[in-house]
């Protein structure tokens, strides 16, 4: 009976107490769902393909499209990369205060290309062309967007970062945080070139 009582007394324990995260399984589980990204551009970008050449009667690219203030836009994003790519070496380094910098800058630029972007909608819009104008511009706008959808959610979790890492450093849990964003900046770079070739520039020298 006393055997009984003493086991009862006993506490449980159904857990680890000591924080357990499986080496590299964030890092697959993020690979992973890159690759769900990247089908969704894939089909974004095979819907445009069909329905690029669809104007109704309409604007085409060549009647929109501004190449100079695209071109610049596109250096905006690529200029976040670099920038990004700076505060991974900062990180590296263990530089708290230098990795926070190249964070801020790489978020002014992201902002950067979204104003312009939405820019660029704004004054589409104002001529008439809107998605519902025509396929082309209904394709046009889905994928445009999305990528634009995709760098404002990294903005915000950029912001999230740093300022978690100004609360609690440059730790192990911030730095894998650090790396996904970084996979995840560098993929729109790369989404974001085959929109700059296959929607502006193709749209308006082809």
């Amino acid at each position: 009976m006393s055997n009984i009582q003493s086991q009862s007394a006993e506490k449980p324990q159904f857990y680890l107490e000591e924080d357990h995260h499986p080496e590299g399984s964030t890092n697959l589980g993020f690979w992973l769902y890159l690759m769900s990204d990247c089908l969704i551009f894939a089909t974004l970008f095979a819907t445009y393909a069909v329905l690029g050449r669809n104007y109704a009667a309409g604007p085409s690219p060549a009647d929109l499209f501004d190449l100079k203030l695209v071109a610049i836009n596109t250096a905006m994003l690529l200029f976040s990369s670099i920038t990004y790519g700076f505060a991974m070496l900062q990180m590296e380094r263990g530089a708290k205060q230098e990795t926070l910098f190249w964070l801020g800058i790489t978020g002014l630029f992201g902002l950067a290309f979204l104003g312009i972007e939405l820019y660029e909608f704004h004054h589409m819009i104002l001529e008439g062309a809107t998605p519902q104008r025509s396929a082309f511009l209904s394709a046009f706008f889905t994928l445009v967007g999305t990528h634009g959808l995709h760098v404002t959610f990294g903005l915000i979790w950029l912001v999230t970062l740093m300022v978690q890492v100004s609360k609690h450093g440059l730790i192990a849990e911030n730095r894998r945080r650090l790396m996904c964003l970084s996979m995840f900046w560098h993929f729109l770079d790369v989404v974001w070139i085959g929109v700059f070739s296959v929607v502006y520039l193709m749209g308006v020298v082809g």
